[in-house]
Formats: structure tokens, sequence, C-alpha cells
């Protein structure tokens, strides 16, 4: 199934119209976090990762969270544009959510300014925002881009969307 792309309102973007391959970019947005009832992220300093078809994915510089919240999580993945991922366990207010976050330590050229920062898939804390908005966590367990109501899709991550 093709998908047929949603027809951006003034002010959003489509997914549609992120290239491929991925590009980086700061975002002026203020990302907040929260876990266990605890905010335990708050930034203006993000990048934002924009694909084809996907949400954006955010990464937070590591100061952003508050000490003692990222623990290092066993395994490791390798995405074809930035390279190895390692994995994140957050834990605040009593909750831990094993392999919650990523990074990458020594990604590859294009992406060397997120070396270290860290993204996270927003449907396994209690809520994030990008100024105030509460985001949507991309579709499926896989994908962690974040949906506000900036973007239109259809996002990459729903039923029938694993050809795209």
């Amino acid at each position: 199934m093709k998908p047929v792309p949603v027809i951006p309102a003034p002010g959003q973007e489509s997914v549609w119209d992120y290239p491929r391959p991925p590009r980086l970019e700061r975002s002026p947005k203020r990302v907040q976090i929260w876990l266990g009832g605890v905010q335990i992220a708050d930034t203006t300093d993000a990048y934002r990762v924009l694909e084809t078809s996907h949400p954006p994915g955010y990464y937070l510089p590591p100061h952003a969270f508050l000490p003692g919240v990222l623990h290092a999580a066993p395994g490791s993945s390798v995405c074809e544009w930035k390279g190895r991922a390692s994995y994140w366990s957050l834990s605040a207010g009593g909750k831990t959510v094993p392999g919650a976050a990523w990074s990458y330590e020594r990604p590859t050229a294009p992406f060397a300014d997120i070396a270290g920062y860290v993204a996270l898939y927003a449907g396994r804390v209690d809520r994030v925002t990008l100024d105030g908005e509460t985001v949507t966590p991309q579709p499926g367990d896989f994908y962690g881009g974040w949906i506000t109501s900036e973007v239109v899709g259809p996002f990459k991550g729903i039923p029938g969307s694993w050809g795209w």
C-alpha cells in the first residue's frame, strides 16, 4: 500500500517533505520530560532528526537530565545513517524503565553534533512536552519520533508501513 501524504496546513510540516538520508537540525523548542511524577529533563538545547515518513526524533544533551536518571543499559543497535547506538535506562520517582533511551557516542560525520546526546521513546515515560504541547509517541515499538500538532503524516510505524 502506497501512503497518501496529508497536506499540511499553514504552520505544519509534512513528514513526507523530510529528506532521506535524514537531516540534523537544532531545535529552539523547550523539551520537558517526566517519569515517576518527577520532571527528569528540561532544555532548549536539543537537536531534531528529520527523516522521510518519520515524525522528528529529538536528542537532548546529557546535562539536561537530572543527575542519576540515566543508567547504561545492555545492548546496542546500528542505524544506517547515524551509526552504533548505546541504550539507557531511566530512573526517577521510584520508577525504572529499561532501555527507554539511546545515544550515539561516536556517530557518523553528518550527525557528529549529537555525540553523547540522548533520545528517548516518549511512550515509555509519563509525559514529554515540546513548548508545552504534550507529545504523542510515534506508532510502533521500534521508532522514537515525537508527534505534535505541527507535523502531519501518515507516519512510519502504523500497520502496513514496514515496507515504506
